[in-house]
């Protein structure tokens, strides 16, 4: 059955064009588009000149199975995920235990296939138990569906073994996902350093530490030739290596977080520990340095790191508390933000939301050219809210965001031209 999407507001971030046009489906992808009069289709939806663009593609989502599916379960995760506009989750292996053998990434996905109205693909754990010591069987993994590898914020400290990983992925042309921190230097601290923190009396740690990470993770890329993606990039003094790095011709990319986006180490105030996020937030000069760097394409994708924490490990002094927040529903108006203060464009947001991490991962999402999956969000970027956190889907509700006021709505969310959400 044909469906047309008319009276739209076209977000094409492949041609960087926000235009008024229609769009036509039919099998599940992208049949035809134009600006024209609109063909006939069997079904008809009138978008009501609000924007329909590809849907989010977000790297880096946390859910709690196995293990923890008190926090965040498969079911809770993809409704959370498609009343975000994002149709295509790419989980975290840094579950109880570690996504590390092919037994327990068929079984996540065969839970999400089951559970999730949205895409779910796995990444998997580089070394076994993300404990840096011995690496994991890579090529069973792939066979089994991992679409990347992680040790997520265990930082591999053996070089040594870090290089057979990388090595052995190159040869499998496998993605290595890390988080770039020197780990000695940044181990217990919740803010980053500077008058803030230190009035504060918060254990910090300085920007240098994720340059310092980055430097030396480039240096292996240089003598391994793996795929890299560094998943956070989060302070300026780290962003003259990653350029180097790009202009040398390395195969790697960078993304970064919504919240390091949107937000900065003030808003932790009175130490609310829904702002505790890992890294920690960092200067408004450093938040500012990631949006140019987001616009000028030197950062390649904007992810939601959505981690689900429950209320108590949360409800605990700042230092004691655990890191991470949740942000599959936020992630879309909080990314407004930076449309309506004038940093970044709907087309320029969705090349980093949709379509440069669909193309890192090989998909074929991401876009809105004919033959691509008509995986779509229909969403109104003025409509304003007060964001309140108990209507999150998530089973866990630590947003930061939570009694501000944002602007913009998911109005519909559509996966394989099939309605998973409407508002």
């Amino acid at each position: 059955m044909k469906t047309l999407f008319y009276n739209a507001r076209l977000i094409d971030p492949e041609a960087g064009t926000d235009t008024p046009g229609w769009l036509l489906a039919e099998g599940g992808r992208v049949l035809d588009r134009g600006s024209g009069e609109a063909p006939r289709a069997e079904k008809v939806v009138d978008c009501g000149g609000k924007c329909l663009a590809p849907g989010i593609v977000d790297i880096g989502v946390k859910v709690c199975e196995p293990g923890e599916r008190h926090k965040e379960s498969y079911r809770s995760a993809g409704l959370a995920a498609a009343a975000g506009g994002v149709t295509t989750m790419v989980t975290r292996p840094d579950t109880m235990p570690a996504i590390d053998s092919p037994e327990t990434l068929e079984f996540v996905a065969r839970r999400a296939q089951e559970a999730a109205d949205v895409t779910v693909l796995a990444m998997a754990a580089l070394t076994k138990g993300r404990e840096g010591r011995e690496m994991t069987e890579i090529s069973f993994l792939m066979d089994a569906g991992a679409v990347a590898f992680t040790d997520c914020d265990h930082v591999v400290t053996d070089t040594k073994v870090l290089t057979r990983a990388l090595t052995y992925a190159r040869s499998l042309g496998a993605l290595v996902i890390a988080h770039p921190q020197e780990p000695v230097l940044s181990a217990g601290a919740s803010a980053t350093s500077g008058k803030f923190s230190s009035l504060k009396g918060l254990p910090a740690v300085s920007p240098m530490a994720e340059r310092m990470g980055l430097d030396r993770d480039i240096a292996l890329i240089e003598m391994t030739k793996a795929r890299y993606h560094a998943d956070q990039i989060t302070a300026s003094r780290a962003l003259p290596a990653l350029e180097r790095a790009k202009n040398n011709g390395f195969d790697v990319t960078a993304g970064t977080s919504i919240h390091h986006l949107t937000l900065n180490e003030l808003d932790v105030a009175d130490y609310r520990t829904f702002f505790k996020v890992k890294p920690p937030l960092r200067s408004e000069e450093d938040r500012m340095a990631v949006v140019e760097a987001v616009r000028e394409g030197l950062i390649d994708t904007i992810s939601s790191m959505h981690t689900p924490q429950d209320e108590e490990s949360k409800r605990l002094p700042f230092e004691e508390a655990a890191s991470g927040a949740v942000a599959l529903e936020t992630l879309l108006p909080a990314a407004m933000r930076l449309y309506h203060s004038g940093d970044l464009s709907l087309p320029q947001l969705f090349k980093a939301l949709a379509l440069n991490p669909a193309k890192r991962l090989g998909l074929e999402s991401g876009r809105l050219g004919k033959g691509a999956p008509a995986d779509l969000v229909l969403f109104d970027p003025d409509k304003p809210f007060i964001m309140d956190r108990e209507t999150l889907r998530s089973k866990s509700k630590n947003t930061p965001f939570d009694g501000q006021r944002m602007q913009g709505r998911v109005l519909a969310t559509y996966v394989g031209g099939e309605c998973v959400f409407a508002e």
